[in-house]
């Protein structure tokens, strides 16, 4: 009554000569299928709707990989180690892009001041923060690529300035992916 039962060995199906080779479907695994091909869309209309679904659902994926950094998911212009690189330099760099939007309103309101000087002032401010933001930019792409050659000897650096310059140009809290690195922060040697 306790006894060990040994399991029976599988009997080995050898297919007769002129058979199809393989056994019949079971009920099961007949049913499977055909609730598998009634799923399938037929027409036109039902691909396209399939289609939306697909583009939908990828599209939530890259969303998310934007927010956590998920490399899996990311556009291929965000993808490697190189691209992951930049964007942490970037991000760990204060730039004059950050404080671009509080000095715009404030030479909007010193031009319509109507006072004469202050609006001379204005103008002054912008033309200062518009150098000030291309000094940063040609003193970023000069470190990026320094830091580039660096640490990737050998790496195509094709399209790596855009990139940095595109990122950099951005409030900190509307770059995508996510920063994941703070102000001042040191970086790792390895990005491999």
């Amino acid at each position: 009554m306790f006894r060990r039962t040994k399991p029976e060995p599988e009997p080995v199906v050898t297919p007769k000569p002129g058979g199809k080779g393989r056994p019949t479907p079971t009920r099961k695994e007949a049913e499977a299928l055909a609730r598998a091909k009634a799923r399938a869309p037929r027409t036109r209309k039902e691909r396209a709707q399939r289609a939306r679904e697909v583009r939908t659902e990828n599209s939530r994926h890259i969303r998310e990989a934007m927010k956590t950094g998920d490399e899996r998911y990311l556009l291929p212009r965000d993808k490697g180690p190189v691209r992951r690189f930049i964007r942490d330099y970037v991000d760990s760099r204060f730039s004059i892009v950050e404080l671009i939007i509080p000095l715009l309103i404030v030479t909007l309101l010193l031009g319509y001041s109507g006072a004469q000087a202050l609006m001379q002032a204005s103008q002054v401010v912008m033309l200062a923060t518009f150098l000030f933001v291309i000094v940063d930019l040609v003193v970023l792409r000069i470190r990026v690529r320094k830091e580039l050659a660096r640490r990737f000897p050998g790496e195509s650096t094709r399209g790596t300035t855009w990139y940095a310059i595109s990122r950099s140009m951005q409030m900190k809290f509307m770059r995508m992916p996510k920063a994941k690195v703070k102000i001042g922060q040191a970086l790792p040697e390895d990005y491999r």
